[in-house]
């Protein structure tokens, strides 16, 4: 397959520095040219946490003394095998250090255990990197109720700039991850709702960044870590923390090298979330950041044939409008979305207020699209529902986003979030060159990625998708497939399984009552707004 280059109209589809609404950062000023996104970079998609942790095995254990090994995390289990021969992730980190090179990481404190969060487990990572001579410090700089949710990984080399690579997504070091595309789900599992088995299976996706954009992700790292508000405002934690004599005030950080070189035909825009505090303010984004927001509100403006969506919630009505709105003017525009069939949680109180946002969110989407609007789950070969832990957007096979931002109010004003959009200077040769109503032709990057994960949850074979290439066509094979599977199981489960693994998700519908009750909830504890007032009240971002 051939590739061609086409004109890319690059600030049509990413945000300019002025549109990122934070002029404090230095992530665009870094930028001698104005841009505020780094063009001729390498990008490929880790689809599945098996392919992900191989690959940050394999490029850790190429680093040497004097290298530069940063991260952030939500959630690390230091005893999370990454590869089929075992070796954990604090091993790893830890080996890593006792070689010299200089670890750096980040993690969010977390909320209590007893609240099914990772309090512990991140301690415990901390304290044996530290150990080993690294330093991991525990971050709780957030909005009331927050967190730290940003997944990254940069992989500094003086003197060897061509391994310099970053790693960017919504994959966690811990439990639960390390699944593969037979989604039998990792030998670790996290507890979960009950729905999913004893191994849950999931779905997600890493990216693995080479050329300038590392850069900028090593930035977003720089930034948090020169932050010199406290790591933690509570009085008693940080009592506690005296005790156990933990580390809690960030060390010297080598001075930043310069850019790698460009290296392939990828433009990528780095984006964030970070809320609005009244108190405490982040230095580098005093009245928060909303970048991702807006990034998909300009993008959805754009949309003319096909949305295609993967994501963990799709809640809120504010973060549906924006897709309502591209329908709305778009009669032929169609939306594909593949989320949890499930929520993770199954309690009588704690799985309401998880279906309260999507039921809205749904609806209003629905009301604007009809028929033209398709929500799918995915399951297993044996009929057991996938996590859909992924955060992936692709319009029109021209933009694609991934990160560890979600669909929701949460991921979009109130916790720390770092996803990326990526234009391709290559264009796809497969007919139809474009599908957009502005001219712009598709990219490959973009459309093989959607390819890739539509291959995946059709159970199709590589190379297998004439029917796939045109969004237009792709829209009609999912519903075949879907309806394929659903009607075999309406049939007793007679014959052989069709292949593919998409069912039409259509979440409870709540009752009034329900409703009543799980709202407020939903608002105020699942997915708060970190917006200031005068946005909350215009529904902007």
């Amino acid at each position: 397959m051939t590739r061609h280059e086409v004109r890319v109209s690059v600030a049509s589809w990413l945000l300019s520095a002025g549109e990122r609404g934070n002029r404090v950062t230095r992530l665009d000023r870094r930028h001698r040219d104005g841009a505020a996104w780094t063009a001729g970079n390498e990008v490929r998609p880790l689809v599945h946490g098996v392919s992900y942790f191989a690959e940050l095995v394999r490029c850790v254990r190429l680093m040497r003394a004097g290298d530069l090994l940063l991260f952030t995390d939500w959630r690390g289990d230091p005893d999370q095998a990454m590869s089929a021969e075992g070796i954990e992730i604090s091993t790893l980190l830890c080996e890593t250090a006792t070689r010299g090179v200089v670890v750096k990481g980040l993690v969010w404190r977390s909320h209590l255990d007893a609240f099914a969060f990772s309090e512990q487990q991140n301690r415990h990572l901390g304290e044996e990197i530290e150990a080993a001579g690294g330093e991991c410090l525990r971050d709780m700089r957030v909005r009331l109720g927050g967190s730290h949710h940003q997944k990254f990984m940069v992989l500094r080399h003086p003197g060897r700039p061509q391994l310099d690579i970053a790693f960017v997504g919504g994959i966690d070091l811990c439990h639960s991850r390390r699944d593969d595309g037979d989604h039998h789900g990792d030998d670790q599992p996290q507890p979960f709702a009950a729905a999913y088995g004893p191994r849950p299976p999931w779905h997600d996706i890493q990216l693995a960044i080479r050329g300038p954009a590392v850069g900028d992700i090593e930035t977003v790292f720089r930034e948090r870590w020169e932050d010199p508000a406290p790591l933690i405002r509570n009085p008693i934690d940080r009592i506690i923390d005296a005790l156990r004599r933990e580390d809690t005030r960030p060390g010297p950080l080598p001075a930043q090298l310069p850019d790698p070189r460009p290296r392939g035909s990828h433009t990528v825009q780095v984006l964030r979330t970070y809320p609005y505090r009244r108190a405490a303010r982040y230095p580098f984004a005093p009245e928060g950041e909303r970048s991702i927001a807006r990034a998909y509100e300009k993008a959805m403006a754009r949309a003319h044939t096909l949305i295609y969506v993967e994501d963990q919630y799709f809640w809120s009505v504010d973060v549906a409008a924006c897709f309502a709105a591209a329908l709305r003017a778009n009669p032929g525009l169609h939306l594909i979305a593949v989320v949890p069939r499930c929520p993770d949680q199954d309690g009588r109180l704690s799985q309401p207020p998880n279906l309260v946002g999507q039921q809205h969110a749904l609806d209003h989407i629905r009301a604007a699209g009809g028929d033209r609007v398709a929500i799918y789950g995915i399951e297993n070969e044996a009929g057991t529902p996938v996590y859909v832990h992924a955060k992936v957007c692709v319009v029109d096979d021209v933009w694609a986003s991934v990160g560890s931002g979600n669909l929701n109010r949460r991921s979009w004003t109130h916790d720390s979030e770092l996803s990326c959009a990526i234009l391709d200077e290559a264009g796809d040769p497969r007919i139809p060159l474009s599908v957009s109503r502005f001219g712009d032709e598709a990219r490959f990057f973009a459309r093989e990625l959607r390819l890739e994960l539509a291959r995946e949850h059709l159970g199709r074979a590589p190379g297998d998708d004439s029917d796939l290439v045109d969004p237009r066509t792709a829209f009609a094979a999912f519903a075949d497939s879907a309806a394929s599977l659903a009607h075999w199981y309406a049939g007793g489960k007679q014959g052989p399984r069709p292949p593919g693994r998409l069912r039409p998700h259509d979440s409870p519908r709540l009752s009034r009552a329900t409703l009543t009750w799980a709202t407020p909830l939903y608002r105020t504890f699942y997915d708060p707004d970190g917006r200031p007032w005068g946005l909350r009240r215009r529904h902007r971002f």
